[in-house]
């Protein structure tokens, strides 16, 4: 499984749950207080939480920072986006 992602590049770093800084993001797709969705080189990544919000953001180095209190933190199954249903469909599953 590393081979498949060979080349490919991400780190996230949790301060005492209330800063997360991410490397690798390609793209925000959505985003609120209480979720953020983002586009990954290693897969779309879900952040769940309280009071979020995005400190610093830099598509063109693949850089997110988002605030508050972090819950939980998620890779949505790669193999599910060959199904028919939409992004919407597989976070609401």
């Amino acid at each position: 499984m590393v081979e498949q992602n060979k080349g490919k590049h991400q780190e996230l770093h949790l301060l005492h749950r209330k800063l997360l800084d991410i490397t690798g993001v390609l793209n925000v797709e959505s985003f609120d207080s209480e979720e953020f969705l983002l586009q990954t080189e290693l897969g779309h990544l879900t952040i769940r939480g309280q009071n979020l919000h995005i400190k610093n953001l830099n598509l063109e180095q693949g850089l997110v920072s988002i605030e508050g209190l972090v819950n939980s933190l998620s890779y949505l199954d790669p193999g599910s986006q060959t199904s028919g249903k939409g992004l919407l469909g597989k976070l609401f599953r």
